[in-house]
């Protein structure tokens, strides 16, 4: 997404609405993926491993913070870069639910806390999908 975002950085309003509605369906289909993946683990009754959650979350959370921070000062330019900052924010806030996550695994030895954080990031993704579609659109619309 982000090699996109930057593809139509100079390529005029159009394209960039049309980047920012690709990511928007990225987001949509990230927060049902949650969904489905926390679908499967009530149905399973897995408990994730805590260490493994944490250690990949920490790593993704350095990561994702560094592009987060890079996309900040650029967040206002125009619907391409907010929908890249909404994606970095939205993959910092799961990272940091992850960590949250694994610490509630870790001290309850429950997939729960695994689950609920879940549903959250499942929501966040929703919530921002649909904003930046609708965004998009709008856009579209408009050019």
């Amino acid at each position: 997404m982000y090699g996109f975002s930057l593809y139509v950085v100079s390529r005029g309003s159009v394209w960039q609405a049309r980047a920012a509605l690709l990511k928007g369906a990225v987001m949509a289909v990230c927060g049902v993926g949650v969904l489905v993946e926390a679908a499967l683990k009530i149905v399973r009754g897995n408990v994730p491993a805590a260490e493994v959650m944490g250690g990949i979350g920490l790593l993704a959370l350095a990561a994702n913070l560094a592009s987060l921070l890079l996309l900040r000062r650029r967040r206002a330019d125009d619907i391409n870069m907010r929908s890249a900052w909404l994606c970095s924010r939205n993959d910092v806030m799961a990272n940091a639910g992850v960590l949250l996550a694994a610490a509630g695994v870790f001290l309850t030895g429950s997939a729960w806390p695994d689950l609920a954080i879940g549903l959250l990031i499942a929501a966040v993704f929703a919530t921002s999908a649909f904003g930046v579609i609708r965004e998009a659109r709008h856009a579209l619309q408009r050019s």
